[in-house]
């Protein structure tokens, strides 16, 4: 090759390669205009809608969008559409985020998030694209979230929607908002590789539980249980003491995080001879968020606990984690659930988890409950706290009574629990006659529910020790602080937790303590190694390996 021809090869291959940038350049350029907000007319930018709730801000030269919660109930939203052309097989959005003090509502996706919806020439949703979310205080101001995925077979139109979706408080900012047309085979491989993981943990999760927990055949099972006096006692006689642990999250989500991990750990590693696990009716009837199997697999979790309890000769209480007061969709899950468990000696009944702000006439056999306004208006300042963000509604009742009528219908004699006002602490109106019949079963435990803010443990529960089978279903204390309670209300873990453990044991009440979960207060465990808190959850796995605690005062 001579000079001259080196020259020409050099300028062309400079040339290719200055093309191919320019190519680059021109295919990772956004799809959505105006993402940084620069672009602004009459102080608004351009081609943002601007709804109630949503304002343009600017900071040290930069703008960004700013979303501000209208409250709970209410969704406050900026909808941009992009046209997909037959060219777009995938795409990557990436966001700025940052947010100040935002609450989050009753559901798991109730944040701060921008929602990626596919649409057909029909206006159909035929996918998504995911939610990049936010919620609390973003640590270090601003946070970037990337997102990768596949267009779907169909789609005509990618809605892309900023939105406080049912939050109850709090400001979402936005910017540098870009969506680019990619390669469709990396995110194919990364979903490969995701599946792929996906089957490994099942595999790995299967390998930890199955050998140790074949389908529980009724020469395994624990003794049936029947209710004598104050206690639980077994066909021959024996007194059993029901010590363990709640496995919360199938009450807020239908796949359960960890469940048959933590039941195995619990029963062989926590020495529980006892769990709890609450669930939702919509889930189990599978009318529950991003249910698309009828609840079949929600329905066979919970079997799937059963039968590692069972196959360890240990108990399980399969509580209906609901709040205030019972309706007949409760009876109507008890009646299916009942019908399934009959008689099964490893499975009670908890009917109802939380009921509060009723009479105790309501509670026994129902009727008329009022709204939150008639609610709020007898209450006096002070007297009572919401320890959950429930919105109180008006509704027939048909008491704890209906649930038990339900489960005896079956023909069920399965031990069934029913929880006092006050959010199942008060068992007041036990005492005071407000009774239950238990149309021929074998028997019912009264349930309360003890945390470090609730006092009178002689006059609220202890009264009934010598007369009731007890059921401690919730107890615990954590070092994070209730944002419903005055700091005067505020007990030290340390001091409380070891008095409770005493409590228990001197009376031999049963109980399961909350949460065996890292982030449901108050938890029991540190990490998903099943790492014990130790404000309460080295003290619950002593006491349930059988260390003795002295209760030193009452409250």
């Amino acid at each position: 090759m001579n000079r001259f021809s080196f020259i020409v090869f050099i300028v062309s291959v400079l040339g290719l390669l200055a093309a191919g940038m320019a190519r680059g350049q021109e295919e990772a350029v956004s799809l959505l205009s105006n993402g940084d907000f620069e672009k602004i007319t009459d102080g608004k930018p351009n081609g943002w809608p601007m709804p109630a709730g949503v304002t343009l801000e600017e900071e040290e030269g930069n703008h960004f969008l700013r979303i501000t919660s209208q409250g709970p109930e209410k969704v406050t939203t900026v909808y941009r559409v992009i046209e997909i052309k037959p060219e777009h097989k995938a795409f990557s959005f990436s966001v700025r985020g940052r947010a100040i003090d935002l609450v989050a509502g009753k559901a798991l996706w109730h944040d701060g998030r921008v929602i990626l919806d596919f649409k057909n020439a029909e206006g159909k949703k035929v996918g998504s694209g995911g939610a990049p979310n936010f919620k609390g205080t973003t640590k270090g101001g601003w946070a970037e979230k990337t997102t990768q995925f596949l267009v779907p077979e169909g789609a005509t139109q990618l809605e892309i929607m900023p939105a406080m979706f049912n939050t109850k408080s709090g400001t979402l900012d936005l910017d540098d908002l870009k969506l680019i047309a990619i390669d469709p085979q990396p995110v194919i491989e990364a979903k490969a590789a995701a599946a792929a993981k996906k089957a490994e943990d099942q595999a790995r999760r299967a390998a930890l539980v199955k050998p140790k927990a074949p389908i529980a055949t009724p020469d395994q099972y624990p003794p049936m249980l029947k209710v004598q006096g104050r206690d639980l006692v077994t066909p021959d006689g024996k007194v059993v003491w029901l010590q363990g642990v709640s496995l919360t999250s199938m009450e807020w989500g239908a796949a359960g995080e960890h469940i048959l991990e933590s039941t195995v750990e619990a029963l062989d590693n926590w020495n529980a001879n006892c769990l709890r696990l609450p669930v939702r009716e919509h889930f189990y009837g599978g009318t529950g968020p991003w249910q698309a199997d009828g609840g079949a697999g929600y329905r066979q979790l919970i079997d799937d606990v059963v039968n590692l309890c069972a196959a360890r000769g240990k108990y399980m209480v399969i509580d209906l984690h609901r709040f205030r007061a019972p309706e007949q969709k409760d009876a109507d899950f008890w009646k299916l659930v009942a019908e399934k468990y009959k008689d099964h000696p490893a499975v009670l009944f908890e009917l109802f988890n939380e009921p509060h702000d009723i009479s105790w006439a309501t509670w026994q056999k129902g009727g008329p409950v009022s709204d939150q306004k008639k609610v709020a208006a007898a209450k006096k300042a002070g007297e009572v706290f919401a320890e959950n963000s429930e919105k109180l509604k008006a509704f027939d009742s048909i008491g704890m009574q209906g649930l038990i009528d339900a489960v005896r219908s079956t023909g069920a004699k399965n031990i069934v629990i029913v929880g006092g006002l006050d959010w199942a602490y008060d068992l007041g109106g036990i005492a005071e006659g407000y009774t239950l019949d238990d149309k021929g079963g074998n028997g019912i435990m009264l349930s309360t529910h003890v945390y470090p803010w609730k006092s009178d443990w002689a006059g609220k529960f202890l009264m009934l020790a010598d007369k009731y089978p007890l059921f401690l279903g919730e107890v615990g204390a954590d070092e994070k602080k209730m944002d419903f309670l005055p700091a005067d209300r505020q007990e030290d873990p340390y001091t409380w937790v070891p008095d409770m453990l005493g409590l228990i044991q001197k009376h031999k009440l049963n109980w399961t303590g909350w949460s065996f979960h890292t982030g449901a207060t108050p938890r029991l465990l540190v990490d998903w190694q099943y790492t014990p808190t130790p404000f309460w959850g080295e003290f619950a796995k002593k006491a349930l390996a059988g260390e003795q605690f002295e209760m030193k005062k009452m409250r």
